[in-house]
């Protein structure tokens, strides 16, 4: 069915997409809707999994990116995924980098994006996820926070205090992002000079609520290392692997057709490898009290399970649910029970 409705889709500008996308997804967490549709979503006893003090029905949820503005959580819940992580969020609201820039490498199972973290400010998130957050029956929400484009790097660290105290009370984690490519200067962040700084900013202000951190694929392993080994003296609950990657190798879409892009973040099939390879290596450098949440290339229960053996806890996914559809959560957790009987 979902291909049908994928034929008509492809021929839509992707962000249009997107938008009629999101409109189906708030239809399907309507109250009486989603109770409904979780019928046929929701994820077998046995994938239940326990993580940074929270009981996840599964360990399947939503990347920073498809909701930007929480404003499908509900829905999404009723497709079955068990944590939504909104964001990412800015303090001040922003429209983002100039369009078109979001574009489907259909070959590669793959998007590229330059969305820039347009998103409507703390502000009228917040206003979401007080109403989310009085539901009886809820997903786990993180909110992924950044900085403002035009918050000098000297300044970062204020806004994501800011942040971190805004959302401190309405969320049940939180993610710091300091490796998305399509902000200006925003992966400096990531050095273990201003990151441990920053971190340390968000903890302050952000109490008992777990804190993460998202890592960049693009940085080498020993880079990346040296900043892992410096964010486990930290009191953060774990970290995302990773971001999306501004790498371009083994790709079947025409070079040609790459350059008539240009940048962006690269996410999708031609990710998991090194997402995997990433999992395996933070998992072996964190303590155990810590987690690794698994995200990139995600796209089938063996996937899910995949990265569970490398060393995730959680996993996410983004990419597969534009190319899968709706029901991309619910195969997943029918492949996982096959897996597990």
């Amino acid at each position: 069915m979902y291909r049908l409705v994928f034929a008509v889709f492809k021929k839509m500008n992707p962000e249009t997409a997107h938008h009629v996308g999101m409109a189906v997804i708030r239809f399907c967490g309507l109250p009486g809707v989603r109770q409904l549709v979780r019928q046929f979503t929701k994820p077998a006893p046995s994938e239940a999994v326990p993580a940074m003090g929270l009981s996840f029905a599964s360990p399947v949820g939503v990347a920073a990116g498809f909701d930007k503005n929480a404003e499908g959580v509900m829905g999404l819940w009723a497709l079955g995924f068990d944590h939504v992580e909104v964001g990412t969020v800015t303090p001040k609201p922003q429209s983002g980098n100039p369009a078109p820039r979001l574009f489907r490498l259909l070959q590669d199972r793959a998007l590229i994006n330059r969305m820039g973290f347009n998103n409507d400010g703390m502000v009228a998130v917040r206003r979401r996820l007080e109403k989310i957050r009085r539901l009886p029956i809820r997903p786990i929400v993180g909110v992924n926070i950044g900085k403002n484009r035009d918050t000098e790097l000297s300044k970062a660290a204020d806004d994501y205090r800011t942040l971190a105290a805004h959302f401190a009370d309405v969320v049940d984690y939180m993610v710091i992002n300091v490796s998305s490519p399509n902000t200006p200067g925003l992966r400096d962040l990531g050095t273990a000079k201003h990151l441990i700084p920053l971190v340390q900013a968000v903890l302050a202000e952000a109490g008992d609520v777990p804190v993460l951190v998202k890592i960049s694929p693009d940085a080498t392993d020993k880079q990346l290392s040296a900043v892992v080994k410096k964010l486990a003296t930290l009191k953060i609950a774990g970290i995302i692997t990773a971001n999306t990657t501004t790498a371009r190798q083994h790709l079947v879409t025409a070079p040609a057709e790459l350059e008539s892009i240009g940048d962006g973040g690269l996410s999708g099939h031609p990710l998991a490898t090194r997402s995997q390879e990433l999992t395996h290596l933070v998992r072996q450098l964190l303590p155990e009290d810590m987690l690794v949440i698994g995200v990139g290339g995600v796209e089938s229960g063996w996937d899910v399970h995949r990265r569970q053996l490398a060393g995730a806890t959680l996993v996410q996914l983004y990419t597969a649910f534009v190319y899968q559809g709706p029901g991309v959560a619910r195969a997943i957790h029918r492949q996982l029970a096959d897996i597990g009987s």
